[in-house]
């Protein structure tokens, strides 16, 4: 049981790690991607709604799969299966994150928009100072709700050996001949050891900006 525990442990490591890197890039590509498919430009607005749908509309193990057998070709160097992980993952969520920084970018007022034309802002200053100020605070509770929900959807990442929860336990399972019952208990206990106190903090986080906005 100790053996067990201890590697569930390094398996949890190893999802927190995949998670806040993944949300981290996910954070960064959401907001290029939703910030891209406000541009006039077509040849520009256009691809990237397409890509946006494409990935979206695909499955994330197909995605990472295809990350893991085709960066390591395309760069000529082999990747940590932590890496890809990170890295499917977050495109993967980026695209769900765009539409949330959409919706927030969105709600913010015309006038405010006219207001950095009146003053002469560029366009940094503009989204820097006035736009993503009042854009991102709203969202941020649907976005701790995606944070959550990329937690949990680390095990996919076993196809890419990613040694995670999940797979801890089938290794375990494989090298002990063990009833599968206790490991994948476990494994259900450490993920609702994070995500439930994560979505009351989430919750809290909503409940405290609706009382701002309605104050």
């Amino acid at each position: 049981m100790d053996e067990l525990i201890a590697a569930l442990l390094r398996g949890l490591w190893t999802t927190v790690q995949a998670t806040f890197g993944a949300f981290a890039l996910a954070c960064v590509l959401g907001l290029i991607f939703a910030m891209l498919r406000r541009v006039r430009i077509k040849w520009i607005a256009v691809p990237i709604a397409w890509l946006i749908e494409f990935i979206r509309t695909t499955p994330l193990v197909v995605q990472a799969v295809f990350m893991w057998m085709a960066l390591p070709r395309l760069i000529g160097m082999p990747l940590p299966a932590l890496t890809v992980g990170i890295l499917a993952l977050g495109l993967h969520y980026s695209t769900y994150l765009s539409e949330v920084y959409r919706s927030g970018i969105e709600g913010v007022p015309r006038g405010q928009w006219e207001a950095a034309v009146a003053l002469n802002f560029s366009p940094a200053q503009k989204w820097l100072r006035i736009i993503l100020p009042q854009a991102i605070p709203p969202v941020l509770p649907v976005m701790g709700n995606y944070l959550i929900v990329m937690f949990k959807e680390v095990p996919v990442l076993m196809a890419i050996t990613l040694g995670e929860m999940l797979l801890a336990a089938n290794s375990y399972i494989a090298s002990t001949f063990a009833d599968g019952i206790v490991p994948y208990s476990l494994v259900a206990l450490f993920f609702l050891a994070v995500s439930y106190p994560s979505s009351l903090l989430v919750r809290l986080m909503e409940r405290r900006l609706n009382r701002q906005r309605g104050a």
